[in-house]
């Protein structure tokens, strides 16, 4: 298996030039760095980490669905991927690189209904709610950003004077950490940085694992607002 050798400052360039030409043509041309170096990095990033983490990688097209999209830009212009079913993090665990930076993190992006009223349930439950309010404290005093969308007031049934009304009104909840790419990333900065900001981000997901867990509505009922 190739290891991940790290991120070169010509990713970064890459990605600025993508965002500026969002062309066949302009991919066509740089399609080779993109394999080798972007693309490539990644994959051996978290197969590498899969041997740590256990889990299965998961790495995301580059191509955009842009059936139903006003904008028909053919390309994303970020590479992520995650590692799926690992011991700390059931629902996944989160690499993304573009011109922005890297962005590494864990957590439950989906909204499924029942996921939903679960979270509800457990954050309004004193026992439960207050273990997840200190859980996510200690990883923001880790450095890590608590990110997902959130309703603008209470859910439905719930007051919005709660002590944890901001953790209630959030419909999505992930943890993470953004670092520059600009002059490019070494393997064992690489290594370091995403293993440290997926354990720190673990208490976390794994208060997530057992009181929320994988939605189980067929596709087209998972969502509400």
């Amino acid at each position: 298996m190739t290891r991940f050798g790290g991120f070169s400052p010509g990713v970064h360039e890459w990605f600025l030039r993508l965002e500026a030409d969002n062309s066949k043509e302009y991919f066509a041309a740089h399609r080779q760095f993109f394999d080798d170096e972007v693309r490539g990095e990644m994959e051996a990033l978290l197969t590498e980490l899969a041997e740590r983490f256990g889990g299965e990688v998961k790495l995301f097209r580059q191509n955009r669905d842009i059936r139903f999209s006003a904008d028909k830009s053919p390309y994303k212009t970020s590479t992520y991927g995650v590692l799926r079913g690992t011991e700390i993090a059931a629902e996944g665990l989160y690499a993304s690189i573009s011109a922005r930076g890297w962005v590494v993190g864990s957590g439950y992006h989906g909204r499924g209904r029942d996921q939903l009223d679960r979270y509800r349930e457990a954050v309004a439950d004193n026992v439960h709610g207050t273990e997840l309010s200190k859980l996510v404290g200690k990883a923001e005093k880790a450095g890590l950003e608590v990110w997902g969308e959130s309703l603008g007031t209470a859910p439905r049934g719930y007051p919005k004077d709660h002590e944890r009304i901001a953790l209630l009104r959030r419909k999505s909840l992930s943890l993470g950490a953004t670092t520059s790419s600009e002059r490019g990333i070494s393997r064992a900065d690489g290594l370091r940085f995403v293993t440290r900001t997926w354990r720190a981000a673990a208490p976390v997901t794994g208060w997530l694992d057992e009181h929320v867990g994988a939605t189980t509505l067929p596709a087209n009922r998972h969502y509400q607002r």
